[in-house]
């Protein structure tokens, strides 16, 4: 066995994303349209680096459109970017974005 082989039998498909319908002719079209592991909204430091550094610093709030993440707005530090992402999805927790 290799050293980054994936653990478990080689016919067994990977659990990560969802398998597409083959009856489907738009199921290749659908399968890129899916949001990122992220979701449907996130934050990003607005001069980079690491999330959870600097606090107090701007962040770019970002949506998923569909086909990229597109700013649609800026929040003045963490926890005001925090509560914009939850506010979408109120099952999101802290760790999780």
């Amino acid at each position: 066995m290799g050293k980054h082989r994936r653990p478990g039998p080689p016919n067994q498909p990977s659990r990560a994303v969802p398998a597409a319908d083959p009856a489907d002719p738009l199921a290749a079209y659908e399968k890129r349209r899916r949001a990122p592991l992220d979701g449907a909204r996130r934050h990003r430091p607005l001069h980079g680096g690491a999330r959870h550094l600097h606090p107090h610093a701007a962040r770019v709030l970002e949506e998923w459109t569909g086909f990229a993440y597109e700013p649609v707005g800026t929040a003045p530090d963490l926890a005001a970017a925090q509560e914009w992402v939850v506010e979408l999805d109120p099952d999101v927790t802290e760790g999780e974005e």
